[in-house]
């Protein structure tokens, strides 16, 4: 499925319908050839009835700018100190780009404006160092960017703040962007840049947990510089509530309707909390998991299926969903005379695997048999026995080992397979 495919995107609607997305742009973004693109993604974006506020930096055109007029600035990201002549510098980039943007959204019939939301006081002097005119965010006009998201105009959010007195102050925009997202409970915050994403070992990280993005920040492992606002701010967007933030690339094409309206995404995913869940499948789940397993049925990996046995088994199976869609499944056949059950079925779909998903499946079967009463569980496998054996503490065994209902079938198949048995430990009913 191509992520701008119309009936791929027609499942999120009811999901996303009405929702705020505050979209974070870099600015050495705006002036990509490909921003023309995002601009008409956003406006696919508001045809849906989401909703969106962009924040842009300014951080690669007053770098531009500064070398233009030769001078020096004292900070590009609005971070470090701000000097009077790199605020000016600063206003006058950005107030470029802001209208750079205004002009890209009307060209795609896009309400838009410019605000002034941003309520800002003097970061002050830290170390001795007087950072000037760089500021923080104080509060955001929450009550003027809900007037004109009601009114179908896109609020433009640049890097200033204004504090009471009028006075202008540099703010980081991937903190404005924050701010923004937690004061109108966004539902998503996108920091669209020039990177893919979050990397670790020089390997794009797809999804990762809050939790243990903070680990890695405040452990010995970190990202690099030009990633490294971006993953604390993430982590900063998940603790203020903020469920889903993704860091992406925006020189991609299409790169915002691909991480939006499609299971795998195109960047980093940070989420705040376990989205992750197993549940019992139902009859309408018997089409996902005929095209979840039909590869490995093609590959003799899976036994096949009919339609009308996945139907009747159904009871059987559970389904692991990311964000409401299937991505791996797995059946526990009961055998209660012999006090045994089988793992079946076990799949994770191949864009997702090596992310622990199968681990957790065998886990759910195990603790379920375990709930039931039963003694052992058993598998049968063609090509996975390794990983059965290594990964979840599975023996090998003989046909003697299955009960004599599924040794017919085995012995009637003429697969092979290999047997593989595990001993449940039995556990105390909690009291709880």
């Amino acid at each position: 499925m191509k992520p701008t495919d119309l009936r791929g995107i027609l499942q999120y609607i009811p999901r996303f319908r009405d929702k705020i997305f505050v979209l974070s742009v870099d600015g050495a973004i705006v002036t990509e050839e490909n921003f023309a693109t995002i601009l008409t993604d956003v406006a696919v974006l508001r045809s849906l009835n989401i909703r969106v506020v962009l924040v842009h930096g300014a951080g690669a055109q007053i770098k531009t700018l500064a070398e233009q007029q030769g001078i020096t600035p004292s900070n590009i990201d609005g971070t470090g100190i701000t000097d009077a002549p790199t605020l000016q510098i600063a206003l006058t980039a950005a107030n470029r780009l802001t209208h750079e943007i205004l002009e890209g959204l009307a060209a795609h019939d896009l309400r838009a404006a410019s605000t002034n939301a941003i309520t800002a006081y003097p970061m002050g002097i830290l170390q001795g160092i007087d950072h000037l005119f760089t500021g923080k965010v104080e509060r955001i006009d929450t009550e003027l960017l809900q007037i004109l998201l009601t009114q179908n105009i896109l609020p433009v959010v640049p890097p200033f703040g204004f504090d009471g007195d009028g006075r202008t102050y540099r703010v980081n925009s991937d903190g404005v962007a924050v701010a923004v997202a937690e004061a109108l409970k966004a539902t998503k915050l996108i920091f669209i840049t020039t990177h893919d994403g979050l990397e670790r070992g020089g390997q794009l990280i797809r999804q990762i947990l809050s939790a243990d993005l903070d680990l890695m920040l405040n452990g010995k492992e970190s990202f690099p510089a030009e990633t490294l606002s971006k993953a604390k701010h993430a982590s900063a967007a998940c603790k203020a509530g903020i469920p889903r933030v993704h860091i992406i690339n925006g020189r991609i094409n299409e790169a915002l309707l691909a991480e939006v309206f499609s299971n795998e995404g195109v960047g980093t995913l940070i989420y705040a909390n376990e989205y992750q869940q197993i549940r019992k499948a139902l009859k309408k789940d018997v089409r996902n998991i005929l095209q979840l397993t039909q590869n490995s049925v093609q590959t003799e990996e899976l036994v096949k299926r009919t339609r009308t046995t996945l139907e009747r088994q159904i009871p059987d199976f559970y389904i692991f969903e990311i964000d409401k869609h299937p991505v791996g499944c797995v059946a526990l056949h009961l055998y209660p005379e012999q006090s045994k059950g089988e793992l079946a079925c076990l799949y994770v779909r191949s864009s997702h695997e090596n992310q622990g998903i199968g681990r957790k499946l065998i886990q759910f079967v195990e603790n379920r048999a375990q709930e039931l009463g039963l003694n052992e569980l058993i598998t049968l496998s063609t090509q996975a026995f390794t990983y059965f054996q290594s990964k979840a503490g599975f023996s090998e065994g003989t046909p003697e080992d299955l009960p004599p209902t599924r040794r017919e079938k085995y012995e009637a198949s003429g697969r092979n397979s290999k047997i593989l048995v595990k001993k449940l430990v039995k556990q105390d009913v909690a009291r709880s």
